[in-house]
């Protein structure tokens, strides 16, 4: 098979492509293609783990076997996730991948040896009706290409981590029509970085954007390791109607022998807003894009570079939570405006 055939650009990819290249790198794909700027990279196709996982099943009966899980057997469900990942990142990876992936990886760092971030990209994440948000592997700060490789293998194995057989067998998807790919793409030195929901999180208002975001990597805000700074901004008015700063005791950075860790932040940041009221309304324009580029209300992961200021986004998702339920008036009328600006924020995402 060609490069093509297993390794596919953004610049070439979109939503339709999702059976090839997943939920994210679909909308990775679907991003650039629209001039919204995010950090380049790849997307090692889901023919490459097809391929993978043929050459697997000659011996042990993956999909076979999940398919025949009980999903509230956990011993059962354990011990089966237990034994494919460990054979997954035992098996060898044809050389025919290595290739295709080794001589995109050597393009995309063709100006500069940059680490990358390796992220898992299932073939049913991020639709419209379901979320398998978080629910397997992704790897920050990956340094090298044998690091790349290594973790585009333990990619493909977290698609059957507990969570992610337990959520199909769940919701009754077929194992025939789950595969996965896996973004490889420039990671961003990020100075503050964090989610914005194009409707409130909270009361489903889609006339405000709810943004929350930290020092550093994005990965304390996703993860629930810091408690973020959140604005409330109008998403026509630009009007910031809910501010609050938290004390921000740590942060993900990357670490020099690869990957990230968590430090203190210092005493003279902890309580400063992580951005300012220019960089929120430029992000309040780009989500504004985003959401009419998508049609519906988005559920968007960025980045702020530390070096050069760019705002970048690392994801764009349906937003489910309040997509799904009957369109309704978001709240009750209330003689006082301010009663239900209270309201946004009184409780947790």
């Amino acid at each position: 098979m060609t490069d093509s055939g297993f390794v596919g650009w953004f610049a070439e990819l979109g939503l339709a492509d999702r059976p090839q290249v997943g939920g994210k790198g679909g909308s990775l794909g679907e991003l650039e293609r629209a001039g919204i700027a995010v950090p380049p990279g790849f997307v090692v196709k889901t023919a490459a783990f097809e391929q993978f996982l043929a050459a697997l099943e000659q011996t042990v009966p993956v999909r076979a076997s999940v398919a025949a899980l009980d999903a509230d057997d956990l011993n059962a469900v354990t011990d089966l996730s237990q034994r494919l990942r460990a054979q997954i990142q035992a098996m060898p990876m044809p050389a025919d991948i290595i290739q295709a992936v080794g001589r995109a990886y050597q393009k995309l760092n063709a100006q500069q040896q940059r680490a990358v971030a390796v992220r898992s990209s299932a073939t049913t994440e991020d639709a419209a009706d379901a979320s398998f948000a978080g629910l397997q592997d992704t790897y920050l700060w990956v340094q090298s290409l044998e690091q790349t490789l290594d973790k585009v293998r333990s990619c493909w194995g977290s698609l059957y981590s507990i969570e992610s057989m337990t959520y199909r067998r769940r919701h009754g998807f077929a194992e025939s029509d789950v595969a996965m790919a896996v973004v490889i793409q420039t990671m961003v030195d990020a100075r503050t970085a964090g989610v914005m929901f194009t409707r409130s999180p909270l009361t489903g208002d889609r006339s405000v954007m709810a943004v929350e975001g930290s020092w550093g990597l994005g990965s304390a805000v996703v993860g629930g390791d810091v408690t973020p700074d959140r604005w409330v901004i109008g998403k026509i008015t630009g009007e910031i109607s809910v501010r609050e700063i938290s004390d921000k005791q740590i942060c993900h950075v990357p670490r020099t022998e690869g990957g990230i860790e968590s430090v203190a932040v210092p005493e003279a940041r902890r309580r400063s807003a992580c951005m300012s009221d220019e960089e929120l309304q430029a992000l309040r324009v780009i989500g504004r894009k985003v959401e009419k580029h998508y049609g519906r209300p988005q559920d968007i992961e960025w980045a702020i570079d530390r070096h050069s200021g760019a705002i970048l986004l690392l994801q764009s998702r349906p937003e489910t939570v309040w997509s799904s339920k009957e369109a309704a008036p978001v709240d009750r009328a209330v003689a006082d405006p301010s009663l239900h600006v209270l309201k946004i924020f009184g409780g947790n995402r």
